[in-house]
């Protein structure tokens, strides 16, 4: 899966949080430059059904850094519910939920490179599924590298959504719950993609 840039992000029209920090201030390049990129990328465009649906898979596959093989054996769930809760609790999107990284994208490279721990084991899977009883911790040998600098302060005002528990102290969680609808609001229509492959 190519690295998502903040073209792309514009040609979305949504905040994929492509550069965390930028993209949680005025600098952020969808508030800036909003419109589409190029030269007709203020001109409202009709877009079909199937314009969309592919857009919100685009969206999809972006923000978590799916491949279509990984897409299409989780909209193979029978209902969006399920595959809601199958991209909520993947190990990367429970890392960010948590406020132990800025961004998912962010989150998928700590997993990538062995800084979390699940359950206190080494795990650098980012699409491993978690549930309801396992804890997620940051690696003891890793707490004092870069990425987690300023990440104490951080977490003080940090409220995961609610079927998360954040341990401010030790810089962990856990999964004691199954997520729900209202729990994450995510920049992308579930409906609409499963819809793309029910076709």
């Amino acid at each position: 899966m190519k690295r998502i840039t903040e073209k792309q992000e514009r040609a979305l029209g949504v905040k994929l949080f492509v550069k965390a920090d930028r993209c949680n201030s005025p600098k952020c390049v969808m508030v800036r430059r909003p419109s589409r990129p190029g030269q007709h990328g203020e001109r409202r465009q009709t877009k079909t059904d199937y314009g969309k649906q592919l857009m919100e898979k685009q969206k999809i596959q972006w923000y978590f850094g799916l491949t279509d093989r990984q897409m299409r054996r989780i909209f193979a769930e029978p209902s969006p519910q399920a595959i809601r809760e199958t991209l909520e609790h993947r190990l990367d999107q429970v890392v960010f939920q948590l406020g132990l990284a800025k961004s998912p994208r962010i989150a998928r490279q700590l997993v990538n490179h062995g800084h979390i721990l699940v359950n206190g084991r080494r795990s650098s899977v980012a699409s491993h599924l978690l549930r309801p009883g396992d804890a997620v911790s940051i690696r003891p040998e890793s707490r004092d590298s870069k990425q987690f600098e300023e990440l104490s302060e951080r977490l003080k005002e940090f409220t995961p959504p609610t079927w998360l528990k954040l341990n401010t102290d030790t810089m962990s969680g856990n999964v004691f719950a199954t997520s729900t609808t209202s729990d994450t609001n995510f920049p992308f229509d579930i409906t609409v993609v499963s819809q793309f492959y029910a076709r």
